[in-house]
């Protein structure tokens, strides 16, 4: 009985500190976004592919954002060759309290006037706001809870298919979104949202989620990778 109560006491702990990482990235990850969308620098590569699409078709921002997030749970589930539907369902409800945040954010950091300050200031800000969504991944995907989609696909590849090197699974996890913002550019002859901020991530961002998963928050593992291997 006593060796039955202290793993439950164990599990317990460990379930409460994967909850307070989540909310934890989930503040840090607003606070990145919205510096880099309130510099005006660049928007994230796949939030870029979505704001090309939006300008391309009849649907709205939020409507091209949440079915390119649907269409990415699908390729998830063809990656790890399997429906795991609480890992779907997930991936969706992330969605919800990442938006809210980023909107609230970026209204409150609006009022800071950043975006009057000189440019080399604001790429500051902006490669700040790059350094804190690095971080808020590392932090969110290693506690894995719940996941943006985009960044499941991105966890998929590289526990499942690249030996856990961050730098390549970000590099192929891209590879949609600027196909598709090459697509866009080629039909409509205009490329949105795509930035210094923009090329930072493209290159960079998985070095920087790799760099903070050894050197921030150490007793932080990477739970339950055995779904996706």
């Amino acid at each position: 009985m006593r060796i039955q109560k202290q793993s439950y006491a164990f599990a317990t702990e460990d379930s409460l500190k994967r909850w307070f990482y989540l909310g934890l990235s989930l503040l840090i990850n607003a606070t990145g976004h919205s510096l880099t969308i309130v510099t005006n620098l660049g928007s994230a590569v796949w939030t870029a592919s979505a704001v090309n699409l939006y300008h391309l078709w009849p649907l709205s921002l939020r409507a091209t954002l949440f079915l390119c997030g649907v269409i990415v749970v699908l390729m998830n589930a063809l990656l790890i060759r399997k429906f795991i539907w609480k890992r779907i369902v997930g991936n969706l409800l992330f969605t919800f309290p990442f938006s809210f945040l980023i909107q609230l954010f970026t209204q409150l950091i609006s009022k800071s006037r950043i975006n009057s300050l000189p440019l080399v200031l604001r790429v500051i800000i902006d490669i700040f706001g790059i350094l804190c969504v690095a971080l808020a991944t590392s932090i969110y995907q290693r506690a894995n809870i719940v996941l943006h989609p985009n960044d499941d696909f991105m966890q998929i590849i590289r526990f499942r298919y690249v030996h856990g090197n961050a730098t390549i699974a970000q590099m192929i996890h891209y590879i949609p979104p600027v196909l598709i913002m090459v697509t866009t550019f080629l039909t409509s002859g205009q490329l949105w949202a795509v930035n210094v901020g923009t090329l930072i991530c493209l290159f960079f961002q998985g070095t920087f989620i790799g760099f903070f998963d050894k050197h921030v928050f150490k007793g932080l593992k990477h739970y339950d990778l055995n779904i996706i291997k």
